[in-house]
């Protein structure tokens, strides 16, 4: 998801000296190097790339930082955030509440997103909600990231339960129509390899 909303933000004009991946793990740096992405192992040198980039407009915003991890890293990677003096961040992980965001990541302002799998061919469809200290221009930083993937809502905290329900489960619901209707093709005589291209570009269209 992380690398989706990159080549999102690219693909709407953000300049790549703006955006710095901050990816721990060797391998996954050599990866994103293969694929034109700038990425450094830590947050401080993300800071720091900012920084020297830092003249034209990029320098002139409050540095903002999306949390796209595994739930269970995002206390620690949270802050670690806080003690950094960022800005902004916006967390795409599941099922991270703002009150815990908010005690993790004080004072920087705080953005909870459900996105889903679809930000990866810029079709998703998001929804965010401001914690306690997010302002109106963090929220609406927040929503210009997400709506590089796609579009963006903005809701109470409270529904984005329905909000995963919907939207962030719903392409698993479209995946087992299109599966029925793959089978029945079958079953109703046509070559497989035929029924499923027919069922998906039914979908798709």
């Amino acid at each position: 998801m992380g690398d989706a909303l990159v080549g999102g933000l690219f693909a709407h004009g953000w300049p790549e000296q703006s955006v710095v991946v901050v990816e721990s793990s060797p391998d996954r740096r050599a990866e994103l190097a293969q694929a034109g992405r700038s990425s450094v192992p830590n947050l401080a040198e993300a800071l720091d790339h900012l920084a020297g980039a830092g003249a034209g407009t990029a320098a002139a915003e409050p540095v903002g930082v999306v949390i796209a991890v595994k739930p269970h890293d995002v206390p620690a990677v949270s802050r670690e955030i806080a003690r950094s003096g960022v800005a902004r961040a916006l967390s795409i992980a599941a099922g991270i509440t703002l009150d815990d965001l908010d005690e993790w990541l004080h004072p920087v302002a705080a953005i909870r997103a459900m996105p889903n799998t679809p930000a990866l061919v810029g079709a998703a469809a998001s929804a965010v909600a401001a914690g306690r200290g997010a302002t109106p221009a963090d929220v609406d930083w927040a929503k210009a990231v997400l709506s590089s993937v796609g579009t963006v809502v903005e809701l109470p905290e409270q529904a984005l339960d329905a909000v995963t329900g919907l939207s962030g489960s719903g392409p698993a619901y479209v995946f087992l129509i299109a599966e029925a209707l793959i089978d029945a093709g079958v079953l109703a005589g046509l070559p497989r390899p035929v029924a499923h291209d027919l069922a998906v570009q039914t979908l798709l269209g």
